[in-house]
């Protein structure tokens, strides 16, 4: 089924021309607007580069046609761009916000998360999302006038709010937060640049979050059929996945795996981004939003799956969890992630002069909370190879992750 794009832009989309601006004041671009002005410093940022060599669910030796946290981050852009195409929104804004969504993962995903988190238990923790907002606001340390990027307000904003409003109206965290409180980098953001913890992102936000969801989807499912943790007899469970399959035998009979896994592949990321171009105008036509503040103060997200996607998409969670996520091989190398994580942390807690001389002599490593946050400040920046290459110079022995 055809989607008719958008030519113009929706009343509710953000503007370049009219942004809140940035924490720091810059001379506005003669050749770029806001928020393409944004999305180049991403791409040409330090922790964008590192990208390519951060594990997505395997790690970087096991073979080169598997996802990395850059090639997930390109594919997640690409479909963010087709969505906000469709709904009128501006393009470069969802582009910047899928570019960046991923900056503060750790090596080795989400084993490396886990692994940080707990050797920052009592100083609020470890999360990626919260990570992110450090590397634009403080760890990229390139321009003369600021730490950061100086991203504008929207982009920070939506990368803040990558998974919805942090607080409540009152004040009271939410989700994750509500045990652990808001992560500081974030409380402390200038009150004359105010996020709206409490509100919605934007709908250019919240379609570069659903990108990400139909990305990790459709892909894992490559990359798990690629590596032979289950067949395509098995994916036959799921039953819109079954759907497909049919269609696909019904069109062109026997086709050879490769071909049939793209076949498949392509059609399941079509078809899901139907269906939220579909809901989100179902949404917007009740809610007729007339600016973008509008959707952000409104009750409940404007982009997001149907009923019948949102439990497909829950079905195919639950397939790829115990045979992908969870698979006895991957669980084994993920837990060897964790030790380097955690051996890398204990070794430079313990003897600060083990990291690099620029990051050895950062101020404030006096006191303890501030050090640890700065120690997991460097390892959150390593590539999965720079991490194991860096525990080789300080263990006796390292786990292969094989």
């Amino acid at each position: 089924m055809a989607i008719e794009t958008a030519m113009v832009r929706a009343a509710y989309a953000c503007n370049p021309a009219k942004s809140r601006g940035r924490q720091h004041a810059e001379a506005v671009s003669p050749m770029r607007n806001a928020f393409r002005r944004d999305c180049d410093r991403i791409i040409h940022s330090a922790a964008f580069r590192r990208l390519a060599h951060k594990t997505q669910v395997f790690v970087y030796h096991e073979g080169d046609h598997f996802r990395t946290r850059l090639t997930h981050t390109l594919e997640v852009t690409q479909i963010a761009r087709s969505l906000a195409r469709a709904l009128g929104l501006d393009e470069d804004l969802a582009e910047g916000l899928a570019l960046a969504h991923d900056l503060g993962h750790p090596p080795f995903g989400h084993a490396g998360e886990r692994a940080l988190d707990a050797c920052l238990a009592g100083c609020g923790g470890f999360d990626h999302n919260a990570q992110a907002f450090r590397v634009v606001t403080l760890l990229e340390r390139r321009y003369a006038q600021f730490d950061g990027l100086n991203l504008s307000w929207e982009m920070i904003e939506g990368l803040v709010k990558h998974n919805g409003p942090l607080i409540s109206r009152d004040g009271t965290p939410l989700g994750l937060y509500f045990t652990r409180g808001i992560p500081s980098a974030i409380k402390s953001h200038p009150a004359v640049h105010d996020l709206l913890l409490w509100s919605f992102p934007s709908a250019e936000a919240q379609v570069a979050a659903i990108a990400d969801d139909i990305a990790y989807n459709a892909h894992d499912i490559d990359d798990g059929l690629r590596a032979e943790l289950f067949t395509i007899e098995e994916l036959s469970e799921v039953a819109c996945l079954s759907e497909l399959l049919a269609h696909i035998h019904g069109e062109f009979g026997s086709l050879e795996p490769p071909r049939l896994v793209h076949e498949l592949i392509r059609r399941l990321i079509t078809s899901t981004i139907e269906d939220v171009v579909q809901e989100a105008r179902r949404r917007l036509q009740k809610l007729a939003p007339t600016c973008a503040d509008e959707i952000r103060v409104a009750s409940a997200p404007v982009i997001g799956f149907s009923g019948a996607l949102a439990r497909t998409d829950r079905a195919i969670k639950e397939f790829l969890r115990p045979r992908m996520y969870r698979h006895p091989r991957i669980m084994r190398i993920m837990q060897d992630a964790e030790r380097v994580v955690r051996d890398l942390f204990r070794r430079y807690s313990d003897e600060v002069c083990a990291l690099p001389a620029d990051w050895s002599q950062a101020r404030d490593l006096d006191d303890a909370s501030s050090r640890r946050r700065h120690i997991a400040d460097f390892i959150a920046g390593m590539t999965d190879r720079y991490a194991l290459i860096e525990h080789t110079k300080l263990f006796a022995t390292t786990p292969e992750l094989r």
